[in-house]
């Protein structure tokens, strides 16, 4: 109960909905471009109109590129909070082992000297 006492929930709260928007862009961006007929075989009466869709995927594809690095680091963000919370956690997981360990050993010399009484 206390691991999950640690982890920033307000942050990955606040940031989760930014996540999910981004991932659904991107998946509903390659489901359009899936959906989309490959271009007709190049034919030099049309090739200023084919440039100009071969430009407009070239700015939709470096678009996306874009907004999948940013949601690759916000995921590399809260990867490393993660992280660095579930170091702390072994850090006072040993120590709380340690503790007990020695309250352990404290208890049972108190109670073998008060049978010795």
């Amino acid at each position: 109960m206390s691991a999950l006492k640690l982890v920033p929930w307000g942050q990955v709260i606040e940031s989760t909905p930014q996540i999910l928007q981004g991932a659904r862009k991107l998946m509903n961006r390659g489901e359009q471009q899936q959906a989309q007929q490959p271009p007709a075989a190049v034919r030099h009466e049309g090739t200023s109109e084919q440039l100009a869709g071969l430009q407009r995927q070239v700015a939709q594809l470096q678009e996306e590129q874009r907004a999948s690095a940013v949601l690759i680091r916000s995921l590399a963000e809260q990867n490393a909070q993660v992280v660095r919370t579930v170091d702390a956690l072994r850090a006072r997981s040993r120590w709380l082992t340690g503790a007990c360990s020695l309250l352990g050993v404290v208890t049972i010399a108190l109670l073998v000297w008060v049978l010795s009484r």
